[in-house]
């Protein structure tokens, strides 16, 4: 199984192995952990993943073989250094209903590379306003957003959710769909 880089520019970038599960299946990734970015598409096959590791990703120490990432995709599967593993676990029909995480938002950003240009859009920016949210490219004020039932609150939601559309990296946009396109 051939998996090519999300980008071309993050090829031999220093990471680390993380995994989630949607609907049961699991689904590896790499991870720059300094940067808060995904490095990789999602691979939902241990060798796979090992072997996309060994041939785009490093260690702080240098490049490594597959055997080596084997271990790290093998730990990965059991435990996350960004979150909980009950707060890795996803299902299609929550997403299809809009309810999403502080970490899967954590993640699609991360999986967007942060694009902005949800804070480009004037009807979002004075949404945010009114709600008396930072409309200066402050996801924390998406995240307040999703607790709310506002009108404003909504649409900020709703743009939110297109702009992954437009954003999203790789597969990470195919195996998100139900949230996506809803």
């Amino acid at each position: 199984m051939n998996v090519e880089p999300l980008d071309a520019d993050r090829i031999g970038w220093v990471g680390g192995i993380e995994s989630l599960t949607l609907d049961g299946k699991r689904y590896f990734f790499g991870f720059d952990y300094s940067s808060d970015l995904v490095l990789s598409p999602l691979i939902d096959d241990q060798a796979p993943m090992a072997a996309y590791a060994a041939k785009y990703m490093t260690q702080v120490d240098g490049a490594h073989d597959e055997a080596y990432w084997s271990e790290l995709v093998a730990d990965a599967a059991e435990c996350s250094s960004l979150a909980e593993p009950e707060d890795c676990d996803f299902l299609s029909s929550e997403l299809s209903a809009g309810r999403t995480t502080y970490h899967l938002r954590y993640l699609l950003g991360a999986a967007s590379s942060w694009d902005t240009g949800l804070f480009e859009d004037d009807e979002v920016v004075a949404a945010l306003k009114r709600l008396g949210l930072d409309h200066d490219e402050d996801w924390d004020s998406v995240d307040s957003c999703m607790e709310l039932t506002d009108p404003d609150a909504q649409l900020v939601v709703a743009r939110y959710f297109a702009a992954l559309s437009d954003t999203l990296q790789g597969n990470w946009r195919t195996v998100f769909a139900p949230l996506i396109d809803r």
